[in-house]
Formats: structure tokens, sequence, C-alpha cells
């Protein structure tokens, strides 16, 4: 049975634009080679962390939306945490009403920037 989720990771703060992209790419690879399917993904930045995590106060956070099935996210957590680059990161299997949610805040954004054009 496929279900949905949402996995967001944290990158150290030390990235270059490309090094930051090729870890991107690197995670949604592990979701699509396992099986999995996009649905939705946001660049949110560079943020300050709440607490200093490896002496670092700041972090890349990415978020990915996904359709896959259970032994995916193990897959893709072995990646995270083999992965230097990333200090923290957090999957969870979004119920109905989080995805029908989520679909709404995009819409609602969509609809917004197409108003601002």
């Amino acid at each position: 049975m496929l279900n949905h989720y949402e996995t967001v990771f944290i990158a150290t703060p030390v990235l270059s634009e490309n090094q930051m992209k090729e870890a991107v790419q690197k995670f949604k690879k592990v979701i699509t080679d396992n099986g999995g399917e996009i649905v939705h993904e946001e660049n949110w930045g560079l943020k300050k962390l709440a607490y200093p995590i490896q002496k670092k106060s700041t972090g890349f956070y990415y978020l990915i939306e996904f359709i896959g099935k259970g032994d995916l996210i193990e897959k893709l957590e072995i990646q995270y945490r083999r992965d230097e680059r990333i200090i923290r990161f957090l999957t969870f299997r979004m119920e109905k009403f989080a995805v029908e949610y989520a679909e709404k805040k995009r819409r609602l954004k969509e609809e917004i920037k197409a108003e601002e054009v």
C-alpha cells in the first residue's frame, strides 16, 4: 500500500548552492529509485536553528512531499544518516487531512501568485 509522506531535512550552512542542489537531487533520486513519486517540494532556504547543532546556528531547510511504500522511508533515512551534509531530518506519514491541507495551501499560494502577475 502506498502512503503519503513528508520529509524535511536540514543541510549544513557551509554548502554552496550547487552542493545543496546535489544533496536535494540525491535524496529525490533515492525516493524515485525506490518506487516513490514526488508530489511537491519546497526550498525553505537558510534559516536560524532553534538551538546549535554541530556548532552551527543556521541550516538549509528543504521539504519533499511524496507517495511511496513504507520500506522506502528506511532507505531514505539511511542515506540521510550517511551524508555528512545533513545535520537533521524528519519524515512522517501524512494522514488524509494533512494531505488535503497541504494541497489547499499550495492552491492558495498559486492563486496569490497568479493575482500578482
